[in-house]
């Protein structure tokens, strides 16, 4: 895009942004998409989380791919997209919302695809974040939300965390500098390895050996200094200021929550049934699952209900 204004006035100009398109694109009469269901991904992911639906979009299926056009971008503040690693702006980059990410969403469909509407948008752990700010500041945007494995706040232990991984990065004096450094690897390192509990059930992590914990344990510190450290600390910061528990009334559109009683991040004693008797129009779904978190990976186990709650707009 020509340029991105953030709601706080900063502007960039020469906007990436990655995008993928899957399925069928059909028109209305005035040549119009009317078919297309937006998806965005967790924290730091990328257009290519949308591979986690590919399982139920089979003719038929819940998001079937004759019938749905999907669109996944690549966040605002995401690698690939504009973000703090490739502007190279480091951490000069301008501070970001998810109404920033919402509206650097929002822009693009406008002016890549002439779209003011869109039959739906989904949105997995962060991506629920999205989806949720979408439909309070543009009620009218869509006919639908599915959020799943999100909250409509961070708080409690999830905001320490939050807090814990900003003080990891903050604590090394190489962050001011604005270049990467060994040290600032190690540290990157660190906070990254602040998340290794949250992501399986508590159940998972305790069957698996000593051994075969700190092997996993290894992996994941060692693929997460592929992610650029300035990346990190800005989506933290993001994902730690959201709230719009005040603002769920404002939401028109029907929303599915999507929930796992073993999410070790959302619980959904605190987050997915507290926002369903929040949002007027809802439905709910809360499955047992190993996965934790990581249970949007598992959207096969719930696919007669998503087809059950996709049969309202095909």
């Amino acid at each position: 895009m020509e340029s991105f204004e953030f709601e706080n006035g900063k502007v960039l100009n020469d906007v990436t942004v990655e995008y993928m398109t899957f399925g069928t694109p059909k028109y209305d009469e005035q040549g119009k998409l009317k078919n297309v269901i937006v998806y965005n991904h967790g924290s730091l992911g990328n257009y290519a989380s949308m591979k986690k639906i590919f399982p139920v979009a089979f003719k038929g299926g819940p998001f079937d791919e004759e019938k749905f056009f999907f669109i996944s971008i690549s966040a605002l503040g995401s690698p690939g997209s504009c973000s703090p690693s490739t502007t190279d702006l480091k951490n000069k980059f301008p501070k970001y919302s998810v109404r920033d990410i919402v509206n650097f969403q929002k822009q693009f469909l406008k002016e890549k695809f002439n779209i003011s509407h869109i039959l739906g948008i989904i949105g997995n752990s962060m991506g629920g974040f999205v989806a949720l700010t979408q439909a309070i500041e543009y009620p009218d945007f869509s006919d639908f939300v599915i959020c799943g494995l999100s909250t409509y706040k961070v708080a409690g232990h999830d905001y320490i965390l939050s807090k814990f991984v900003n003080e990891i990065i903050e604590s090394d004096p190489d962050y001011a500098k604005g270049e990467l450094t060994y040290s600032l690897i190690r540290t990157l390192r660190m906070a990254c390895l602040a998340e290794f509990n949250f992501g399986l059930s508590k159940k998972a992590l305790r069957e698996m050996s000593n051994v075969e914990l700190s092997s996993e344990f290894e992996n994941f510190g060692n693929e997460s200094i592929e992610v650029d450290i300035y990346d990190l600390k800005y989506c933290n910061e993001c994902c730690m200021n959201y709230d719009v528990e005040s603002d769920l009334n404002r939401i028109k559109t029907k929303v599915l929550i999507i929930a796992c009683n073993q999410d070790p991040h959302f619980p959904p004693e605190f987050d997915a049934i507290p926002m369903s008797e929040l949002i007027e129009n809802s439905e709910l779904i809360v499955r047992d699952s190993d996965l934790g978190h990581l249970f949007f990976s598992d959207l096969e186990s719930i696919c007669y209900e998503l087809k059950e709650f996709m049969d309202g707009f095909s």
